[in-house]
């Protein structure tokens, strides 16, 4: 099965870093859909953290950052590095812990984006910036 991401990719567009989502976030579904597992209410709330772990893409491009959440109902993010302004990272205290937390991406013309749940959020922050300045220094020697 094709991935959204490479499905989105433009003429001379490459991944640069593929981001992923962290299941800590979601171990209270884990937990509940284990306990619950008896009455199959359980496998019905472990199938749908499995859709949501499974169906969420982030990639950073030499281009822009995508982000897909969803199976049926699809909520994609789609913003051109050089039109983004700051990427934020939100993380708690367990989220620094196990490293995972929230990127709140604001760029012009469009409101703060959050895309929650992020694995490594500082890296993926870390590889944005990084692509970011290539692609600046690109459209400046062009």
């Amino acid at each position: 099965m094709s991935s959204y991401v490479d499905g989105a990719l433009t003429n001379n567009e490459k991944v640069v870093y593929l981001g992923h989502t962290s299941l800590w976030p979601l171990g209270w579904w884990i937990f509940f859909g284990i306990v619950l597992i008896p009455i199959v209410v359980g496998l019905i709330i472990l199938l749908s953290v499995y859709i949501k772990y499974k169906t969420t893409e982030l990639a950073i491009t030499n281009k822009r950052v995508i982000s897909k959440v969803g199976l049926v109902s699809r909520r994609t993010i789609e913003m051109n590095l050089q039109k983004i302004e700051s990427i934020q990272v939100d993380q708690s205290v367990m989220g620094r812990i196990f490293n995972y937390g929230s990127l709140v991406i604001s760029g012009a013309g469009t409101p703060q984006t959050p895309i929650p749940g992020i694995s490594n959020p500082m890296e993926f922050r870390k590889a944005f910036i990084d692509a970011q300045e290539r692609s600046m220094s690109a459209s400046n020697q062009a």
